[in-house]
């Protein structure tokens, strides 16, 4: 992703700052194509209506109402419904970290100083002193939303973050009771398991698999069959944590 030219605001401070994807996709992307002859299957825009492929001149958006009326956009009329605050990030509030529930977390951007001077510094270092994070509202990519500033290695991330009425209600579920004993069998396999946390550690299996399956192919060998591991389920839970704690 191109990096965005943006500008976080803080009160009358404006910081100038550049917006950069964190995350790079580390997925093997695969095509259609057509099993005869290996030609790459192409998509078109095609009214069923009208019998005929489309120009994108001749294609307009379009919205089915509660009526089951169709409204329809131009594009004219979209841009004109675009959010005031695109090439902002207008800080809202400041709040202490804990207070987010992680799951309303979506997607972490670089946040990097564009100009030299000191405001972008200041205000990490100000709330690094305060040991809190920033509720912000911006637009990326078209699209309004709210997120969190914060800073890790001495750098800023903005995380942005789910409405509430686009997180499921978890409330519900109720909890079963439990024993004493299954209690202190469970705590003492989180013990035994208990780790550091070492992101290098830890290995994308399926993508390293796929290469292999890759490289394979293509020296005309067949790609072998999977060996699923058995997982037999034991019906008593105090079964299973004392025979987990024994392995």
């Amino acid at each position: 992703m191109a990096n965005i030219h943006s500008m976080i605001t803080f009160g009358l401070v404006n910081i100038p700052v550049s917006v950069g994807t964190l995350i790079k996709n580390n997925d093997i992307s695969f095509f259609q194509v057509h099993k005869k002859c290996l030609e790459r299957i192409k998509y078109q825009k095609y009214c069923p209506h009208c019998k005929k492929v489309l120009k994108e001149s001749e294609i307009e958006k379009g919205y089915i109402n509660d009526e089951d009326e169709m409204i329809v956009f131009d594009q004219k009329e979209l841009t004109n419904l675009k959010p005031e605050n695109e090439g902002e990030i207008e800080i809202v509030s400041f709040f202490n970290s804990n207070e987010i529930d992680p799951k309303y977390y979506q997607k972490t951007y670089v946040i990097v100083p564009e100009k030299k001077g000191k405001a972008y510094f200041l205000l990490r270092d100000a709330m690094q002193k305060m040991k809190c994070v920033a509720l912000c509202k911006t637009v990326l990519y078209n699209k309004f939303t709210y997120a969190i500033l914060r800073i890790s290695e001495d750098i800023f991330l903005l995380t942005t973050i789910y409405f509430a009425e686009e997180v499921n209600d978890i409330s519900t579920y109720k909890s079963p009771k439990i024993s004493a004993k299954e209690l202190e069998l469970a705590t003492s396999l989180i013990k035994k398991m208990t780790a550091h946390f070492e992101p290098q550690k830890y290995k994308d299996e399926y993508h390293e698999k796929v290469l292999k399956a890759i490289e394979l192919k293509s020296k005309g060998k067949k790609v072998p069959k999977s060996k699923k591991k058995s997982s037999k389920e034991i019906a008593s839970i105090m079964k299973a944590l004392e025979k987990s704690l024994k392995e």
